[in-house]
């Protein structure tokens, strides 16, 4: 049966391609379960209609939200629904009732900024689990999710007040506060089915009074199992709250109504180190009497992994210690009646913790922009400690790997600490590390652990650990989850925490709900063992030779190596740098997240999960588990697809909290995957623009008229080359001997040297002019360079023999037995040399040289810090964020250096869309203008007479298309995009050559 066809005939979207299977495979859990199709319904009749078929065709139904589930709750072998495509809006906000109607999937935190914006900034949704930037609010009432501030608001069944459902028969009934009922009163065939299930409801309930009463809600966090204790008559037979956390299995959430809070204010944020995490849940109940919304704990080992991948700036403020609570004080905590009274009550619970004795010390955080970065290594907790990284520990190796699978147990949170004492005792009993985090205010503990999950005696490792660990939690009152539901990570283990009656009673709930067993099979009742379907298990040991030093510097490129960490031993299987690099993906979904970072800009303009970060990675990891031989699996056409739009921004090498590197892998790909092949036009038009840039710049008045006439158009479609795109007009030689003639070259005397790249010279010879003057402002004696190249354009396509190369060639010049820093004007060309300089060559004095590069505005605090000043500077600028230069120097470089300057800048945050060859090449055209959406097209619109910074060539060919297509933008002031040196040195003049858009707009 062709599944996709059959529901594609009934008008529902469907795919069962083996890409698309691949991507739905997997979601941030251990487990991996291909699916028969994925489904992709638009309204709540839509998933009525699958639900019905697949009922009649005997079909599992996995719904699924933002594919976040750490137990494996959104993954199976059926047909998955994925809800968070279209199902996302919000229907209804009511400030006078304070509630919420929304669609399952819309994420958790646009159904808060949708609140605030509705109610002038005074109700939010509170549940804010670390992954609610992708979360979606289906989900969250699948697991009855929590978050970093539930010490204050609780769970989200605690914020339930309707759920709108189809049932397992594909039938809509409505799940309130006190029973159930047919959605639409005129259905009677739902009518009659909700009249039946609440009757066997209430029996079930009735006959299980004594358990319900005494197994049930003993902790704050007791989230595994069903909440069957919401069917008591003292809880009014709340059937919406009794079905939160169910995990998908009973019926599906179409759309909920919720409850809205109060938005807290006054807000501070204390930072406490402690030697040990123990030692900081032994000071949680001396906290929890000030009522803060929030206490959440941390390891040093995610605090160094956090500043190693993203810089030491993104923990800047944290005290001393090993361990860490962060705990906000607000308006509402206890003693602050005012807020006023909220740096009082901090000061108060800060004395009352040095009076404990345990803390080392402490740090107040008021600032807003500081406080989120902090908070950002708590949300990203999970990611960062799965792959560590600290390069001052030599126990962590660039092959560290840690796992879910026991990260979600709660307990009260006045035993807690005790609880942590017996759990480290218990993973060293097992010889296992874990790195500990969570909700220390609520008593529930996340830790990734060292499990090895690639072979027999490592998975035997883990279910004897994990079974161990379910009757420790136990002895110690608590519960399996604590918030990410029981899932094919604890389900099996159910019968550890609850009576043979309570289990019982579970299974009875689910059939009530669901006879034929359809919905979600395999959590919580009648399921596989843990050790069943882990992704990593038996995966085909290969080699996978690549270009790129995946191990960075750990072995040569395409050498396995063995996997390192307390958990490895000699029977442990070599790792293969590729396979380690692309398992890297854990599924944690920050790539889908709206807001923050620049990753992932393809996904932000499709809202396909093909064109996430995560997709792609879920297709590699398909790629080197499932190819027959190495070869088809470099040749493969879905990774190929999956690739496509992946614009190389490098921004999820450091977004990723694992680290994923796309841009590497796609072009470690694309190498392989047309090798001995004829390439795309583009390749050879825009890959090799390096070599011949200086030949056509000789005929440079010639090229420019053609390009305005028809065969400008001719020459695109030749060389794979949207018509619609504008094209940069080349400098003129008299352009390029005023700006480039002057410029002296490297000469023993030289302080710093300046590297022109390629496409400075061709196109924009001005900003080397402009940055040369500011390098050597401060008395510095600059030399130039402008007969090297970093060979992006040839990374960037694949082509990775020439692009090592060229690169071996510019590290054999640039090395010179200096420490001179290397300043590159352009930032693509600058992280080329810094990062993939080392990677494809490998050699010392790649390295040598790849440690002196830095990025123009990397450099400028130096200068500033030597007491030079610009001239006059506008009082505001836009900064287009380049990609390359966030990813591999830092997110903020360029805005800190103008802002130390006392300038006021507008971040345009996102990919600008052009990003190198992408937006030029056919078949880009309309996502590369979308992406441009995401950051810099609104922030041009904002404000058109604000100076543009464009450091990057991408960005202002991006700015100077938008200026030519843009209705708005077309009739406002000239735009042109700026580099940093132009504006430092006041060279803001446009200079006298055109663009050229071949699409008609302008010429």
């Amino acid at each position: 049966m062709d599944i996709a066809t059959e529901l594609t005939g009934l008008g529902i979207e469907a795919d069962a391609s083996p890409r698309r299977l691949a991507e739905y495979s997997y979601d941030a859990s251990n487990y991996r379960i291909a699916p028969l199709a994925v489904t992709f319904p638009r309204t709540d009749r839509d998933v009525a209609t699958i639900v019905t078929w697949c009922h009649d065709a005997g079909i599992p139904v996995i719904a699924r939200g933002g594919g976040t589930s750490m137990g494996g709750n959104a993954i199976g072998p059926g047909v998955v629904l994925d809800l968070s495509r279209h199902l996302d809006r919000v229907i209804s906000i009511d400030a006078e009732s304070s509630t919420a109607v929304a669609g399952s999937g819309i994420v958790l935190t646009t159904l808060a900024a949708h609140a605030r914006e509705a109610t002038g900034g005074r109700l939010t949704f509170a549940p804010d689990p670390s992954s609610a930037s992708r979360a979606t609010i289906g989900g969250a009432i699948g697991n009855d999710a929590c978050g970093n501030h539930s010490v204050r608001y609780g769970r989200t069944s605690d914020h339930v007040v309707e759920l709108h459902l189809v049932t397992a028969e594909g039938l809509l009934l409505t799940a309130t506060r006190d029973g159930l009922r047919a959605t639409d009163p005129e259905d009677t065939a739902a009518a009659a089915r909700a009249a039946e299930i609440s009757g066997a409801l209430r029996e079930l309930a009735a006959a299980n009074l004594s358990i319900l009463r005494t197994q049930l809600e003993t902790i704050p966090r007791q989230v595994s199992g069903y909440h069957l204790a919401k069917l008591l008559p003292e809880n009014g037979f709340d059937v919406a709250r009794a079905l939160v956390g169910s995990e998908g299995t009973c019926a599906i959430v179409v759309s909920a109504k919720v409850r809205l809070v109060p938005v807290a204010t006054s807000q501070l944020l204390l930072c406490v180190g402690y030697h040990s995490p123990a030692d900081a849940a032994r000071d949680v109940p001396a906290i929890l009497p000030f009522a803060p919304s929030a206490i959440e704990g941390i390891d040093r080992k995610i605090v160094a992994t956090m500043a190693a991948r993203r810089g030491r700036d993104t923990v800047a403020g944290l005290p001393d210690g090993s361990a860490w609570l962060f705990i906000d004080v607000d308006s509402e905590s206890a003693a602050a009646q005012a807020e006023s009274d909220v740096p009082a009550t901090a000061k108060r619970l800060l004395d009352h913790l040095r009076a404990q004795g345990r803390m080392i010390d402490a740090t107040v955080v008021e600032d807003p922009a500081r406080r989120k970065a902090l908070w950002r290594i708590r949300e990203d907790g999970a990611g960062l400690s799965s792959r560590l990284a600290d390069p001052d520990d030599e126990s962590i190796g660039n092959d560290y790997e840690s796992w879910p699978g026991w990260e979600d147990a709660a307990v009260a949170p006045e035993r807690l600490a005790d609880y942590l004492d017996d759990f480290t005792e218990l993973l060293d009993r097992h010889g296992l590390t874990g790195v500990m985090y969570g909700h220390f205010g609520a008593g529930c503990m996340h830790v990734r652990i060292t499990f090895d999950l690639r072979t027999a005696q490592g998975r035997a490792v883990m279910d004897r650990f994990c079974n161990d660990a379910a009757e420790l939690v136990v002895r110690h009152g608590g519960s399996l989850s604590g918030e990410h539901g029981d899932g094919r990570a604890r389900s099996a283990l159910l019968p550890i925490m609850y009576s043979p009656a309570m289990m019982a009673a579970f299974a009875r709930f689910k059939s009530i709900w669901d006879p034929a067993g359809i919905l979600n099979p395999g959590s919580i009742i009648d399921p596989p063992p843990i050790t069943a379907d882990l992704a990593l298990a038996d995966v085909p040991r290969r080699s996978w030779p690549t270009s790129f030093d995946l191990g960075h510097g750990s072995s040569s490129p395409g050498e396995p190596r063995r996997a390192s960490g307390p958990a490895a031993t000699p029977e442990l299987p070599l790792l293969d740098p590729f396979v380690h690099a692309v398992q890297g993906c854990i599924g944690v979904g920050r790539c889908r997240a709206d807001t923050g970072g620049v990753m992932c800009p393809s996904y932000r303009a499709t809202r396909d999960e093909k064109d996430s970060t995560r997709g792609r990675a879920r297709v590699l990891q398909d790629m080197v588990r499932t190819a027959p031989t190495v070869e088809e699996g470099w040749r493969s056409t879905d990774v190929a697809e999956a690739l496509d739009l992946c614009l190389s921004c490098k921004a999820c090498s450091t977004d990723c909290p694992t680290g994923v590197d796309m841009a590497t892998y796609k072009a470690e790909f694309l190498d392989h995957h047309y090798r001995r092949r004829l390439r795309p036009l583009s390749h050879y038009s825009l890959g090799w623009m390096p070599a011949w840039l200086s030949a056509a710049g000789v005929a440079a008045p010639l090229i420019n008229r053609a390009l305005t006439s028809r065969l400008g158009g001719l020459a695109a479609h030749a060389g794979g080359i949207d018509p619609r795109r504008t094209m940069p007009s080349f400098a003129t030689r008299r352009a390029r001997r005023t700006h480039l003639d002057p410029l002296d070259p490297v000469s023993p005397a030289s302080s710093v040297i300046l590297f022109v790249d390629s496409f400075t010279r061709a196109f924009r010879p001005q900003v080397a002019t402009a940055a040369a003057g500011v390098l050597g402002a401060t008395g510095e004696e600059v030399g130039c360079t402008a007969d090297n190249c970093c060979g992006l354009t040839w990374i960037s396509t694949g082509q990775l023999g020439k692009a090592r190369k060229v690169l071996r060639r510019t590290a054999e010049n640039l090395d010179d037995g200096t420490d001179r820093p290397i300043v590159v004007a352009e930032p693509s060309c600058a992280a080329a040399l810094a990062k993939d300089l080392p990677e494809l060559v490998g050699t010392d004095a790649a390295r040598r040289v790849a440690a002196r590069v830095r990025s123009f505005a990397t450099h400028l605090p130096t200068l500033l810090d030597a007491g030079w000043q610009p001239p006059a500077l506008p009082d505001e600028v836009t900064l287009q964020t380049h990609c390359h230069e966030y990813a591999v120097f830092g997110a903020r470089v360029g805005a800190a250096a103008l802002e130390a300057l006392g300038v006021r800048v507008t971040v345009a945050d996102g990919c600008c869309g052009v990003a190198g060859n992408f937006g030029f090449e056919k078949g880009h055209y309309e996502v590369s203008m979308a992406v441009a959406e995401n950051g810099l097209a609104p922030a041009l619109r904002d404000d058109p007479y604000r100076p543009v910074i464009t450091d990057g060539f991408s960005c202002a060919m991006a700015v100077e298309h938008l200026t030519t297509v843009d209705g708005e933008l077309r009739a406002a002031p000239e735009i042109r995009g700026l580099h940093l040196a132009e504006l430092l040195t006041g060279t803001t003049d446009r200079p006298t050559t055109t663009t050229h858009d071949h699409g008609g707009a302008r010429s």
